[in-house]
């Protein structure tokens, strides 16, 4: 599923639904809500954001939610960015991917781990508590649970603290990945990086 499905009749990238709303346009609740934005550690109104302006305050809540799994999670920033690089590859969300890329090799995750993930299959040579991560991402995305085994891993690796915060990340960038492929949140030009195949393939 690709977050820019070809036209149907022109085999072409259909047009973004939901794009950034010009400063005019916008209401006082959605100007105050893009200003918290641009004030905290993100600093701008993109990707996703720029559809969910719609629901300003809606916006609030969730950008607050995901502040604080990118940057004050439990998680070692190494297992976060591949956890959200494991979830986009789950939704082919391709302006999350493009994004995440260099984050994660910035954070330690082997250029060979992405691109096995890029293809959809399950890496070689990850660490070990980035095999927890997969394994515990994988089993929930695929069965809708856990086993008590792949919790017990997970709890041994993460803490119980850190499978909450691993459970909320998934949440929130499936959230953010649903958003922006009805939305069509087009990928980012100088992203790095190749962009995802669509499932199957």
């Amino acid at each position: 599923m690709s977050n820019t499905p070809a036209d149907s009749q022109h085999g072409m990238p259909s047009p973004e639904r939901m794009p950034a709303l010009a400063p005019e346009a916008m209401n006082e609740a959605q100007q105050a809500a893009a200003q918290a934005l641009i004030d905290g550690p993100r600093g701008a109104v993109f990707g996703p954001f720029n559809a969910l302006l719609r629901s300003p305050e809606l916006m609030n809540r969730l950008q607050k939610v995901g502040e604080y799994l990118r940057f004050n999670s439990t998680l070692a920033p190494r297992i976060s960015e591949f956890v959200i690089m494991l979830v986009s590859r789950q939704w082919s969300q391709q302006f999350a991917w493009r994004l995440h890329y260099p984050l994660a090799l910035r954070a330690d995750v082997c250029e060979e781990t992405l691109d096995a993930l890029a293809e959809g299959g399950r890496p070689t040579g990850m660490t070990s508590d980035e095999e927890v991560a997969y394994d515990f991402c994988d089993e929930l995305a695929y069965t809708h649970g856990v086993s008590d085994a792949t919790y017990e891993r997970a709890v041994a690796a993460f803490t119980e603290a850190g499978v909450i915060d691993m459970m909320s990340l998934v949440g929130y960038f499936t959230t953010v990945s649903m958003i922006m492929n009805v939305a069509r949140t087009p990928p980012l030009a100088d992203g790095i990086g190749a962009p995802l195949a669509p499932f199957p393939h």
